[in-house]
């Protein structure tokens, strides 16, 4: 797995780390549910104009069975990666992931962001990112299997070779909080939605400072 932060133009290397604002990365293994929490915390929080919840670029093309995103060729997406089109950009599982460059203007604005991600960004957010929360999403193993089986997209080998990778994966450093969304939805959604307060709640002082 790659990873690479394109830096937007305007943007000198002095402007980092990014202030003001709160970015928080939602991380986990597939079928944890990152994204079912992530839109209950958007349709909990209606206009909340503090929050901005990211929209994902992916070179995958966008279905009812996975999250709202935009779509690129690779071609398309590597000349945009180049261009200066992302804040971070990464690969996993044959595909290539990017957040949006603006994402920048909006922490350093003091808003909070939030985007789905790879574990294996982490140590470029701490340095692209002064206040960073990181949430990982987690669930049972039998949860994930039962889910990612539900998919329907991968065989039972990939599956289980999924499951695995993420079992090796642990998350260390300041920032972390975890929760498990094994049971009802609402149940790790009104976790988040806590995490999401107190975020907003420290970039309105943090601005102040």
């Amino acid at each position: 797995m790659m990873a690479s932060a394109s830096i937007e133009r305007e943007m000198s290397a002095a402007t980092f780390p990014i202030r003001d604002g709160v970015f928080v990365a939602v991380v986990g293994p597939s079928g944890a549910g990152k994204d079912t929490v992530i839109a209950y915390a958007r349709s909990r929080f209606g206009g909340e104009a503090r929050l901005d919840f990211v929209r994902r670029i992916i070179t995958r093309p966008s279905d009812a069975a996975s999250e709202d995103h935009d779509t690129l060729a690779d071609a398309a997406f590597v000349e945009a990666e180049a261009g200066g089109a992302f804040a971070i950009s990464w690969e996993a599982h044959g595909l290539r992931y990017g957040i949006p460059a603006d994402v920048d203007r909006s922490v350093s604005s003091g808003r909070v962001a939030i985007a789905n991600v790879s574990r294996a960004i982490i140590p470029v957010l701490r340095d692209r990112y002064a206040n960073l929360a990181i949430v990982e999403i987690t669930a049972s193993p039998e949860v994930l299997a039962e889910r990612l089986a539900m998919r329907g997209r991968e065989s039972r080998g990939e599956v289980l070779a999924r499951l695995a990778r993420g079992a090796n994966v642990t998350l260390s450093g300041p920032g972390v909080t975890s929760i498990d969304n094994s049971g009802p939805r609402e149940v790790a959604g009104e976790r988040f939605a806590q995490i999401l307060r107190k975020a907003m709640a420290f970039s309105d002082i943090s601005g102040l400072i």
